[in-house]
């Protein structure tokens, strides 16, 4: 592949550092909160020394112009398909450097882990430690992934997979909500407490995803 998607990023133009919205088949609302990334690269930017750029774009997993992104964001409430030569791409691109934070709106997860068997099918999703990196890398979070939003009265849970380096490829926020913290204040009547802890654990992920933070020793055991 060349350059890693980190690389590819870090060497745009003016330093700037542009994310990617995954836009996926199978009928689910892909585009859902549809602020929220606008709203967390503006506190990024304030907050941390990363040049990212105000806005995301969208990008499907059959666009070459997919590896030119060190991170990609994937939510909804529904469906999730990929086809075999987009869940092989993803795979090329988890595998190169690139990383996928998926942040379950609700009703994503059944779905969403139906299709990463497809390109992780040696691994499931394992639960990552509170101590683990993602959780401090700027703001620290000794719990863990916050709670933002309540669906099933279960708790927030982070969830990872890992390339073939053993480095977190892919960050799965469940029972969390974030994105619906990190969207205008207006729009979901969130406590302001609950929406800076969404908007600092989204700095965390970017930070972890753009800085290319060192693998741990070894993925936990599954």
């Amino acid at each position: 592949m060349g350059l890693s998607a980190v690389q590819e990023a870090l060497a745009q133009p003016q330093h700037t550092i542009q994310i990617a919205r995954v836009k996926y088949g199978g009928g689910g609302d892909w585009y859902g909160d549809e602020t929220s990334l606008i709203e967390l690269l503006k506190f990024t930017r304030a907050n941390t020394l990363l040049d990212v750029a105000p806005k995301e774009e969208v990008v499907e997993l059959s666009s070459d112009k997919l590896f030119t992104f060190p991170y990609l964001y994937l939510t909804g409430h529904g469906n999730v398909r990929f086809t075999d030569e987009e869940a092989a791409r993803l795979r090329r691109y988890l595998d190169g450097g690139g990383f996928l934070h998926i942040d379950d709106n609700y009703g994503l997860d059944k779905h969403i882990r139906r299709e990463l068997k497809k390109v992780f099918p040696e691994q499931e999703f394992v639960e990552l430690p509170f101590s683990h990196p993602i959780y401090h890398t700027h703001y620290d979070f000794p719990n863990g992934l916050p709670k933002i939003h309540e669906h099933d009265n279960k708790p927030a849970q982070g969830f990872g997979l890992f390339a073939a380096d053993g480095r977190l490829a892919v960050f799965y926020s469940y029972e969390s909500d974030l994105g619906d913290g990190w969207e205008p204040p207006t729009v979901h009547d969130n406590p302001p407490a609950k929406r800076q802890a969404a908007l600092r654990m989204g700095v965390n992920i970017l930070t972890y995803a753009m800085l290319g933070a060192p693998p741990p020793d070894k993925a936990p055991a599954q």
